[in-house]
């Protein structure tokens, strides 16, 4: 299984390193940390998880308030973005119709 973080993606996932950081030094390391054991999860589990929007996966992350949002093409997993969960499901939904 082949697993590429679109820049989308990666660009959430420092955002939340930042806010985590300002919380507690340290905290961003363990979130980036968390954050990298889902994806390698999806190695095993890709395209297991409920349809968002009838267009991507969503992966619920185990240790933080984040979805990541996935899509499947054979055995290519395209990470598309990590959104904070405790946001407003119409920014999420902004959000991931412009990508």
């Amino acid at each position: 299984m082949r697993i590429r973080v679109l820049r989308s993606a990666r660009r959430t996932v420092a955002n939340g390193i930042r806010f985590y950081e300002r919380q507690q030094p340290g905290l961003g390391a363990y979130f980036l940390s968390s954050i990298m054991s889902d994806l390698r999860s999806l190695n095993i589990c890709a395209g297991i998880h409920q349809k968002h929007n009838e267009s991507y996966y969503r992966l619920v992350c185990t240790k933080f308030p984040y979805s990541i949002y996935y899509r499947k093409e054979g055995s290519n997993v395209d990470v598309y973005a990590v959104l904070d969960d405790r946001r407003d499901p119409k920014k999420t939904e902004d959000v991931l119709g412009k990508l």
